[in-house]
């Protein structure tokens, strides 16, 4: 039996899943008219990240990573636009988009102009993208162990963690059945990090409940 197809649709049906969950917070947005509590970064580091993993799946002719990143880098855009219009930092905010144009705009004179092997693209592109990838996935450790610090988890969100944990296995299977380890180094990370998280929702999830609620802010 192949599996490809039915991973393949696992892989479209979870990722854009998980980036949906950013409606929660377009949602806050525009019922407070505010930005407040909702981070910026997370929503443009994706999006470089998809259209990163876009040109990748271009490159390598896959249509199910380009389906996915082309969903995933028009919501991020949404979000982008939506944080803008309600943010009070707008100065911050367009800095930080600036340089991030800069940085996607320099990688791909990179790749296009200075890289022409098809196949040393790939590899450069792949090994690229899944560095950043990884390092997206790793970097709420420091706010996971204040959490086991202090016991509250309201500042997780448990549809996302779940989101991320199905996500990032579904691209794990397809990359072994592809033999492309650029997908599945740096989704090894996304299920280890979720398996992390649900047993903190499941440690200290009565404790949090017994607690004052607080606004709170997703990682």
């Amino acid at each position: 039996m192949d599996l490809l197809p039915l991973l393949s649709w696992a892989c479209i049906v979870f990722t854009v899943g998980m980036f949906s969950t950013g409606l929660t917070d377009l949602k806050k947005m525009r019922e407070s008219k505010s930005s407040d509590n909702i981070q910026f970064l997370p929503f443009l580091t994706t999006c470089l990240n998809n259209l990163g993993w876009l040109y990748y799946g271009i490159l390598k002719k896959d249509q199910t990573i380009i389906l996915v990143n082309i969903i995933g880098a028009l919501l991020q855009i949404l979000y982008i636009i939506m944080y803008f219009r309600y943010t009070k930092q707008k100065r911050l905010v367009s800095s930080q988009t600036l340089t991030a144009v800069i940085v996607l705009t320099c990688g791909w004179l990179y790749f296009t102009m200075f890289l022409t092997d098809r196949d040393i693209q790939l590899n450069q592109l792949g090994l690229t993208c899944s560095v950043v990838t990884v390092s997206m996935y790793l970097s709420p450790l420091t706010d996971l162990v204040e959490i086991v610090r202090s016991g509250n988890v309201q500042c997780l969100s448990f549809p996302l963690t779940v989101a991320t944990f199905f996500t990032s296995t579904s691209w794990v299977f397809y990359g072994l059945q592809l033999n492309d380890y650029y997908i599945v180094v740096p989704n090894t990370p996304g299920i280890l990090t979720s398996l992390i998280r649900l047993y903190l929702f499941w440690k200290f999830a009565s404790v949090s409940q017994s607690s004052p609620s607080y606004k709170p802010v997703q990682i």
